[in-house]
C-alpha cells in the first residue's frame, strides 16, 4: 500500500468507490492475522481485536441504516437495539458468530461495508440524516465510514502485529471533508491519526478530545 506524502489538500469529493477501497484494503490486511491473536487488545482500545471488528462493522451498518429510510430521522438514530455482550464491551447491533472464526468475522465486516457503499451510491446527494456530530449527507457518511475503517484498522494492526499504511490520497480526501482545520502541510496519514487522537504530529500537541465536521458542503 502506498505511503503518505504531503501536498495540496484540494481534493475531489469522497465517493462510494473510496469507501469500498478502504474496506477491501482493511479486510485484506486483517486476513493476515494469526487466528490466536484476535483475543488480544486492539492497540490503545479497551476492546479486544474481535470486538473492535464487530464495532467497525456496526459503525458501517449504522451509517447505512441512517441513510435507509425514505425520510431519514434528523434528531435520532434509526432505533435498532444496540447491546453489550460484556461490561465495557462495544454496544452493537451487529455481532459475528464466533463459531465462524476470523474468516466469518471478516465476512461480517466486508458485508457491512458493502451495505454502506450501496447506500452511498444510491441515496440522493440532497439527503440529510442524523449523526451525533451533526446531520450529514451521503458523501459525509462515506467519509465517516472511511475514517472509522482506516483508524480502527490502525488499532487492529497494532494489536495483531500487522503493517497498515493506507493510501495518502484517500486520507487526504477525508481530511478535507471531515477535518477542514487539520494541518495541510503534513503527511495525510499521520495527520489523520493526529486528528483522531491516536498520534502526535510535529509542531502540534496530541489531541485529548476530537470530533469531525460532517456538515454538508456547498
Amino acid at each position: 500500500m502506498s505511503g503518505s506524502t504531503a501536498g495540496d489538500r484540494s481534493q475531489p469529493s469522497v465517493t462510494a468507490d473510496d469507501l469500498d477501497l478502504a474496506v477491501q484494503l482493511s479486510v485484506a490486511v486483517l486476513r493476515e492475522a494469526p487466528p490466536a491473536a484476535w483475543e488480544g487488545k486492539a492497540g490503545s482500545l479497551e476492546w479486544d481485536c474481535w470486538e473492535t471488528v464487530e464495532h467497525l462493522s456496526d459503525d458501517l451498518f449504522a451509517y447505512a441504516a441512517q441513510l435507509g429510510p425514505k425520510t431519514p430521522p434528523l434528531d435520532r438514530e434509526v432505533p435498532f437495539a444496540w447491546e453489550r455482550r460484556r461490561p465495557g464491551g462495544p454496544a452493537n447491533a451487529i455481532h459475528a458468530d464466533r463459531t465462524a472464526g476470523p474468516a466469518g468475522l471478516l465476512q461480517v465486516l466486508e458485508a457491512s461495508g458493502a451495505l454502506l457503499v450501496a447506500m452511498v451510491r444510491t441515496t440522493p446527494p440532497r439527503t440529510r440524516a442524523h449523526h451525533v456530530f451533526g446531520a450529514s449527507d451521503p458523501e459525509g457518511f462515506a467519509a465517516m465510514g472511511i475514517v472509522e475503517t482506516l483508524v480502527h484498522t490502525y488499532d487492529l494492526a497494532d494489536g495483531l502485529g500487522l503493517a497498515w499504511d493506507p493510501p495518502a490520497d484517500l486520507c487526504s480526501r477525508v481530511l478535507v471533508r471531515l477535518f477542514p482545520d487539520a494541518p495541510s502541510s503534513t503527511d495525510p496519514w499521520p495527520t489523520l491519526l493526529w486528528a483522531t487522537g491516536r498520534a502526535e504530529l510535529p509542531g502540534h500537541p496530541r489531541l485529548t478530545t476530537w470530533r469531525w465536521d460532517g456538515t454538508p458542503r456547498a
